[in-house]
């Protein structure tokens, strides 16, 4: 995508100076453009732990390249794989919601099966890692395009300007390029279908009002940001014609886990007939769970991101106290939508129905069907 007319990515490597991965810090976000220099596993860490970064695919990702570094840092020492073994668990204990972020680190331990020196491991995890981020740029191309032939569709009916509902920042700062919920909208945009979004603040770190509003400003994609608890008023007056949500794990029976207030936005679209759909890659997918509700492990966040909140005043950035002193708060970082309120889900393989069966048709190979 595009920052100020130039393209750019959410993570990559400095080729022409450092050398360094590099990242966007998002927590700067609308305000100031900071880039981060992650140089050790430490650094990683913290910046998924802390969320310099966030988002599903772009957090595997980033620990793809926190165990380069890892190795980078100890390719001659004699205990090379128990101290790679000990990287991924550092990186493993950062964020427990995301299924990106062991399925990256997972593909990264494949190199203790090559019989190579530290040096070559640590050349393989380097371009590995770049692997997985080009792969995750094109995933979301292809999931842009299934989910553009809907929104063409959708515009042949209606001949007006489509209106979205999207929830927290599923966009390309979360991935590596073009977003998965986001994807159909860019290139529906790029092709001259006329749209607006509507955007969820999404509390309480505003994910969508910071980091959404501001990438789709930057591709001049008409949009309007709403407090969450607007988008049922929205949907009763006939006001979205659908919604596009991402995800952070999805059970191979099709329940969703994403930000909190998704699972809101579902039982508004489902009680006015509004389409709700979840754009996800392939990665996204844990296999292993059936039952969302029981089995996802929510995130608990510190209590000061309700209680305190971030803003830019007089040219600095400052949080303010926005609760009673003493009022104890709570944060999940997640809720869970059933499937049976999921319309379909986008992925790069195509759309399908958010069932056990519907995912299978397009994923036999990891959830085959008896």
């Amino acid at each position: 995508m595009e920052v100020n007319g130039k393209p750019q990515r959410s993570i990559w490597v400095d080729e022409e100076t450092s050398g360094h991965v590099q990242v966007i810090d998002q927590r700067h976000l609308p305000h100031e453009f900071v880039v981060e220099n992650l140089k050790t596993l430490q650094d990683a860490a913290k910046a998924i732990r802390e969320m310099h970064v966030r988002g599903a695919p772009l957090i595997g990702v980033t620990a793809a390249f926190g165990m380069y570094l890892a190795s980078a840092s100890f390719e001659k020492k004699d205990d090379y794989d128990a101290r790679l073994l000990a990287a991924a668990q550092v990186l493993r204990e950062t964020r427990p919601t995301a299924v990106n972020l062991f399925w990256a680190i997972e593909q990264q331990l494949k190199v203790l099966s090559h019989s190579t020196s530290g040096p070559e491991r640590t050349a393989w995890l380097r371009e590995n890692a770049i692997r997985l981020a080009d792969e995750d740029a094109a995933t979301c191309r292809r999931i842009g395009e299934h989910g553009l032939e809907m929104l063409e569709k959708l515009y042949a009916e209606k001949q007006e300007p489509l209106n979205i509902l999207t929830h927290c920042n599923a966009g390309w700062l979360a991935t590596v390029d073009y977003g998965t919920a986001t994807a159909p909208m860019y290139l529906a945009h790029d092709k001259g279908i006329p749209l607006h979004i509507w955007v969820d603040e999404t509390r309480p770190r505003n994910q969508g009002a910071r980091l959404t509003a501001w990438e789709l400003g930057q591709h001049g994609i008409p949009h309007t940001v709403i407090p969450d608890n607007t988008g049922g008023h929205l949907m009763q007056h006939g006001m979205v014609d659908l919604c596009i949500v991402g995800s952070d794990r999805t059970t191979r029976t099709g329940d969703v886990a994403n930000k909190i207030g998704t699972y809101l936005k579902a039982l508004a679209a489902h009680d006015n007939d509004v389409p709700f759909y979840v754009a996800l890659p392939g990665s996204t997918f844990d296999w292993s769970l059936y039952d969302g509700l029981k089995e996802i492990p929510i995130e608990t966040r510190s209590p000061d991101e309700v209680r305190l909140i971030q803003g830019k005043y007089r040219g600095e950035l400052r949080s303010v106290l926005l609760t009673p002193e003493n009022s104890p708060a709570i944060n999940y970082g997640f809720d869970v939508t059933p499937s049976r309120l999921v319309t379909g889900l986008i992925t790069e393989r195509g759309i399908c129905d958010a069932s056990e069966r519907g995912i299978a048709g397009l994923y036999p190979e990891f959830a085959p069907i008896a």
